[in-house]
């Protein structure tokens, strides 16, 4: 019997009586009965175990199992993702084995691609949803840009929803927890005549802020979110499956106020009181609401033809989404405008936000081999279409004399400036990838991708905004178009030797690509602005896959290396000393991922598993020019040569004739990428079994996680590190012989380890003499809490 879990080597299941059996995929019929993980990591259903790539593969029902309700809470599942929480889904990411989206602007592409029911996410902030009615998800580690595209260059998470059912089956699950946490979802599916089916799901959750905010006297960085899905699969020929899905989501997050953690400058302390800074700060004191609000529909339309010894597939798909955000830049209580310092550049900033409108329509169409001889392949084409409408305003007031804390002794002035862009992307690609058998159990792999990008974006930006106000510093007006072409050929190549059914060991070479883009943020020089370089990568791979004839043993490890060119980054070159606040999307430089994983399933008896994984990645970066660390920047002393490798200094040169003295900069040598740590460690154990004289079948079950210190700055800041530390989530309960009736218990964070998400420093009042007042992210589960789920089934 095979327990739920975290997935590796072989992927996370739950019991098989427990399973309800929506219909499988076409492709998947003959696959989906042995028994076996059935996985579309190469865009064809393959077993897991054969498939010759570093893949997790996680069950829906174990992700519910583990209170894993959001793309977000995958990292306690998958040691080799992490995720860096910023103030709105626009500037939070992912990252793959320490590779992720260096920057936030909306006009380049995303490092770990986000695909749903097959249809690829077209930026990143489309990724960060609630689950609901899940099938699997895969997350495929490394470049996996021949089959899904130019963002998929550190990797991919491939979500698959349940397709509609041959037979009724009706499920709903209720989640209570505590601080104000409500969760409900439910879903009905069956047949509507002999060849059509029917699924429809529908999720509502309200989590309760888990921050006080003073200033307001009411709870924030809270979220409430409902959506919907429906599907119709159509068997409208004995050999030809059609598949309508529509999913729309809504969410409302006042998300995500960032807390002092850090008030050494005794001003901010008193402006700030009564929070009191720390690392277990759980308070703010700001009349300002942080906030992201997203609404997204997705609509496409699938169609499998099975031919036999192929299945030629197509899937158009249109996505709608609309992303509304602000973040208070002051963090403190501003209204009237108080004095804070007769020098510093502003005194209240309440509006730096915008909105973001994205429209995309995609084709592709691709033929697979259904498996049986010695060659498997699958090619295709693919087609995009990108709009984006990209907006942003910046509001802000000085303040020239008072008594600091008390409000303007003198007519605030206020600063202000707003942009506007356009940007508009189309990409075409052809793609095929094959393996053959050369004998025995030895085959080659290769596979190619042709890609022509056309990105083009014309903006403009005013400044001020409005009458009697003056122009932000360093956004003066400005307007202009750029477009850049480019095309690239990428590819993979390898090696397969099965041993058996249950082993393989494998080695590949994958070429990476991640296409070329402009900023599209109110910084942006629309005029003249260079467009963003590709990025390109050079991965390798070494794996193993087995498992015993009984499944009691199923271990997977990987050794990988990808050496990353012309690395796209956010470079910060804001100057506190005249008040520019700026970051500049540029290239710059080279990255490196390199390290080990090791995943395994152990079943010792029928009723007890343990799922364990290891992942060390050593993810680093050389880059030139990066800002240095701002209680770094007031010793950097002028150089004219002889400049050194990270160590603060200024870069006196001599340009035309004219004496040119930089801003304080370092050039890094093997610095540590952002949020990414090297070790991360998970170990899950579950017994499962009926309980005595009962007719009820129980469960424990207990998830350990360990990650390593990290550093969330690109610019090596010591201060900005969070250590190491565990968690540890417990759960247990009960359900029926029928599996009609479940409940279970469960806590998060046993022992109440407190841990932050994202670390920065404090804008307001931050000079190169006072740099050391800090701000911080953290989860809900930076603190223990419990609730309970019960679950319904028919």
């Amino acid at each position: 019997m095979t327990m739920p879990g975290v997935a590796h080597a072989q992927a996370q299941s739950v019991p098989a009586d427990t399973q309800q059996e929506a219909a499988p995929a076409p492709a998947e019929d003959s696959l989906a009965t042995t028994g076996d993980i059935v996985v579309t990591a190469q865009k064809r259903a393959e077993r897991l175990q054969d498939v010759p790539l570093a893949v997790t593969a996680i069950t829906g029902d174990a992700l519910e199992s583990r209170q894993i309700n959001d793309t977000q809470s995958l990292v306690q599942a998958v040691p080799s993702l992490t995720f860096q929480q910023g103030t709105n889904p626009s500037n939070t990411s992912f990252r793959v084995r320490g590779i992720g989206t260096q920057l936030f602007s909306q006009g380049v592409e995303a490092a770990v691609a986000v695909v749903v029911d097959g249809v690829v996410a077209a930026r990143q902030a489309q990724g960060f949803a609630d689950f609901a009615d899940l099938e699997r998800i895969e997350v495929l580690r490394g470049p996996q840009g021949t089959l899904f595209g130019r963002n998929a260059t550190a990797g991919v998470l491939n979500i698959t929803t349940a397709r509609p059912s041959s037979t009724f089956e009706a499920r709903g699950d209720v989640t209570i927890a505590e601080q104000n946490e409500y969760r409900a979802k439910g879903t009905v599916s069956g047949p509507l005549t002999d060849t059509l089916r029917a699924r429809l799901t529908g999720f509502y959750n309200n989590v309760g802020g888990i921050t006080y905010n003073y200033a307001t006297d009411r709870m924030v960085n809270g979220s409430e979110s409902w959506g919907v899905r429906g599907k119709l699969d159509w068997d409208a020929t004995s050999n030809l499956n059609v598949l309508l899905s529509v999913d729309h989501r809504d969410t409302k997050a006042d998300c995500c106020a960032q807390v002092l953690i850090s008030a050494v400058n005794p001003v901010i302390a008193q402006l700030t009181a009564p929070v009191v800074a720390s690392r277990r700060n759980r308070a703010i004191n700001d009349e300002t609401l942080t906030y992201g609000n997203s609404r997204q529909t997705t609509a496409s339309l699938q169609a499998d033809w099975d031919l036999g010894p192929a299945t030629v597939t197509s899937i158009t798909a249109y996505q709608d989404y609309h992303l509304d955000a602000n973040q208070s830049v002051d963090r403190i209580p501003s209204l009237p405008v108080r004095f804070v310092s007769p020098t510093f550049a502003y005194a209240h900033w309440p509006l730096g936000g915008g909105s973001v409108q994205l429209g995309n329509i995609t084709q592709e169409l691709r033929i697979a081999s259904n498996g049986g001889g010695d060659l498997s392949y699958v090619a295709g084409v693919f087609y995009s279409d990108l709009n984006i409408d990209r907006d942003f305003t910046r509001r802000r007031a000085t303040c020239s004399a008072g008594v600091i804390g008390q409000p303007c002794a003198t007519t605030p002035v206020y600063q202000s400036a707003r942009s506007d862009a356009h940007l508009d992307g189309e990409s075409i690609a052809a793609f095929g990838q094959v393996d053959y058998r050369i004998v025995g159990g030895l085959k080659a792999l290769g596979g190619l991708r042709i890609q022509r990008e056309s990105v083009g974006v014309r903006g403009t930006r005013v400044s001020p905004v409005a009458s009697g106000e003056t122009i932000f510093p360093g956004s003066g007006p400005v307007s202009g178009s750029r477009r850049t072409r480019d095309t690239a050929l990428t590819g993979k190549a390898g090696l397969q030797y099965e041993f058996s059914r249950n082993a393989q060991l494998y080695g590949s070479y994958t070429r990476g690509y991640k296409g070329p883009g402009f900023d599209t943020e109110i910084t942006a020089n629309f005029a003249t602005q260079d467009p963003i370089q590709p990025e390109h990568v050079n991965a390798y791979e070494i794996g193993f896959k087995g498992q015993t004839a009984d499944r009691s043993l199923s271990f997977s490890a990987a050794l990988f290396l990808s050496d990353y060119s012309n690395l796209q980054v956010q470079a910060n070159r804001s100057d506190p000393a005249t008040g520019v606040t700026q970051f500049v999307t540029t290239n710059a430089g080279s990255s490196q991922t390199k390290g080990f994983e090791i995943e395994a399933v152990m079943r010792p008896t029928r009723a007890f598993t343990v799922n364990a994984s290891l992942t060390y990645a050593e993810a680093t970066a050389d880059i030139d020019g990066l800002n240095c660390p701002l209680q770094f920047q007031g010793a950097a002393p002028i150089l004219t040569g002889g400049f050194p490798v990270n160590s603060c200094y200024r870069r006196r040169t001599v340009v035309g004739g004219t004496t040119v003295t930089s801003g304080p900069l370092q050039d890094v040598r093997g610095g540590t990428l952002p949020a990414s740590p090297r070790y991360r460690i998970n170990i899950t154990p579950r017994y499962e079994d009926q309980i005595p004289g009962t007719s009820l079948t129980g469960f424990v079950q207990t998830a350990i996680n360990f990650q390593s210190a990290q550093n969330f700055s690109l610019e090596q800041d010591p201060l900005l590190v969070q250590p190491s530390y565990t968690l540890v989530d417990l759960a247990f309960g009960v359900r029926t012989e029928d599996s009609r009736y479940s409940l279970t218990l469960f806590v998060k964070n046993l022992f109440d380890t407190n841990y932050l998400t994202s670390i920065a420093h404090n804008s307001l009042l931050a000079t190169t003499g006072t740099p050391f007042d800090l701000i911080a992210n953290y989860n809900k589960d930076a603190d223990r809490y419990a609730g309970m789920t019960l679950g319904v089934r028919f």
